[in-house]
C-alpha cells in the first residue's frame, strides 16, 4: 500500500500561482477548505497522502490523523496551530508547519487600529453620524491616548509591534509575559505581573496563542481587577477571554468597551449579545488579511510544504514547548 504515488492535499484557498508551483513535482488533489474535508477523505486518497496544506478552520485530530497513515507534515496557513492535536500529530510522527513573522504587521496595525478606534470613537461617531444624531446633539467626547497607558499580555513578534505603535503615539506600554523576552522588548515597555498589568492598564491587548495554558485566561476574576473604564482588545482566539464574564463587564460599564477581531462563534451570527453592545468594535478575523501578509503566509506555507514532500526540514514548525504544553 505504501508504496503508491504520493500526493499533496490542499484544503486552503492558496491560488492558482501556487497550486501550479506545487504540480510542477508532485501529485497535487484538491479538497473543499471546509472543517469536513479531511474526514470525508477517499480512504485511497488518504493512504497517498504525504502532506496536508490547511487553515485554521479546518479540525485536526487523532481521529483523522488516524485516517492518513503516510502523512509526513501538515501545513497551516496560519502562524497558529490551535486546530491541530499537537500530541496526537508528534505520536504518529507528523510535523506541524505555520507561518510566523510574516503578519506580523498586519495583525499589530489592526490591534492598535481598535485602540484608536475606542479611545476616538470613530466607530461610534460613524454611528452617530448615519443616524441622524448629530442634526439633534454634540457627539460624546471620548480620549487622547497621549499619557495612558498600553497594557499587552504577551509580548511576542506580535506584541513588540504594537508597542512600538504605542510609543509612537505618547503612550507608556507595559507588557506581562511568562517567557524569556529579547532585549527588544525591555526598551520599550516595562515587565510586570499580571495584576499590576490589569490594574494599570487603560488599554490592555492580547498576543497569545490559544494553548491550554492560555484558554479563558481573561475570566471574571481578571475582568474585575482590570481598571475602570479600561478597554479591552483582542486580536489572537476568542477563547482566551471567558466571553459571557466579558460581556457581563461591558453591559455593567465596568469597561469602556472593547475591540475584538476574534469570537467564540465564528462567524458571529446576527443577534449575538456582543453585537447588541454599543461600545464593542468587532471585527471578521482579519488580523492578518492584508494582500502583502494573505501573499507571504501562502508562499510560506506552499514552502514548508515543497520541503516536507522533499524529506526537508520545513522553514517553520511549531516550537516543541508548544506541543509539550497540551
Amino acid at each position: 500500500m505504501m508504496d503508491e504515488q504520493p500526493c499533496l492535499i490542499v484544503c486552503a484557498p492558496i491560488g492558482r500561482r501556487a497550486l501550479a508551483l506545487l504540480r510542477q513535482d508532485w501529485e497535487v488533489v484538491e479538497l473543499p477548505a471546509d472543517p469536513q474535508a479531511l474526514a470525508s477523505c477517499p480512504p485511497e486518497l488518504a493512504r497517498r497522502a504525504r502532506v496536508i496544506i490547511c487553515t485554521i478552520t479546518l479540525r485536526v485530530d487523532a481521529a483523522v490523523l488516524a485516517m492518513f497513515p503516510g502523512l509526513s507534515a501538515i501545513s497551516n496557513v496560519a502562524v497558529g496551530y490551535d486546530n491541530i492535536d499537537l500530541a496526537a500529530a508528534a505520536r504518529a510522527g507528523v510535523a506541524v508547519c505555520h507561518t510566523p513573522g510574516v503578519l506580523d504587521q498586519s495583525v499589530a496595525d489592526l490591534a492598535f487600529g481598535l485602540v484608536l478606534c475606542l479611545a476616538r470613537g470613530i466607530v461610534r461617531h460613524d454611528r452617530f453620524v448615519r443616524s441622524g444624531q448629530w442634526l439633534r446633539q454634540a457627539a460624546p467626547l471620548m480620549t487622547e491616548l497621549a499619557g495612558k497607558t498600553l497594557g499587552i499580555i504577551g509580548m511576542g513578534r506580535i506584541g513588540i509591534q504594537v508597542a512600538r505603535r504605542a510609543a509612537t503615539f505618547g503612550m507608556d506600554v507595559l507588557y506581562a509575559d511568562a517567557r524569556e523576552m529579547p532585549a527588544e522588548a525591555g526598551a520599550i515597555a516595562a515587565r510586570v505581573d499580571m495584576d499590576t498589568l490589569l490594574q494599570q492598564a487603560d488599554f490592555l491587548s492580547i498576543h497569545v496563542p490559544l494553548t491550554p495554558q492560555t484558554k479563558m485566561m481573561i475570566g471574571p476574576r481578571e475582568l474585575r481587577r482590570m481598571k475602570p473604564g479600561a478597554y479591552l482588545i483582542n486580536t489572537s482566539r476568542g477563547e482566551v477571554i471567558d466571553e459571557p464574564a466579558l460581556i457581563a463587564a461591558l453591559s455593567e460599564g465596568r469597561l469602556a468597551g472593547a475591540g475584538l477581531d476574534v469570537a467564540w462563534q465564528e462567524p458571529l451570527p446576527p443577534d449575538h449579545a456582543l453585537l447588541a453592545l454599543d461600545n464593542v468594535v468587532v471585527q471578521p478575523h482579519v488580523g492578518s488579511a492584508t494582500r502583502e501578509s494573505r501573499h507571504a503566509m501562502i508562499a510560506m506555507a506552499v514552502e514548508n510544504a515543497r520541503l516536507a514532500m522533499a524529506g526537508r526540514p520545513p522553514l517553520a514548525m511549531v516550537p516543541a514547548q508548544a506541543v509539550s504544553q497540551q
